[in-house]
């Protein structure tokens, strides 16, 4: 696998901007905030869940 050659800004450390500090750390962090978006998105649908059933319960008594 060939090696790409990084962009001029990331060769001058002085002109490593924000955004370019934030693209690196989205890069590094992907993995890891697709997993927690997974987590919560099941935590929400199962808390939704059971809400909705608590509530069908209680309307048919």
């Amino acid at each position: 696998m060939r090696k790409r050659k990084r962009p001029p800004q990331d060769r001058d450390p002085a002109r490593v901007t924000r955004v370019v500090r934030l693209r690196r750390w989205a890069r590094r962090h992907r993995r890891d905030a697709a997993a927690h978006l997974l987590r919560g998105t099941c935590y929400g649908l199962g808390t939704g869940a059971v809400g909705l059933a608590f509530w069908w319960i209680q309307q048919q008594l």
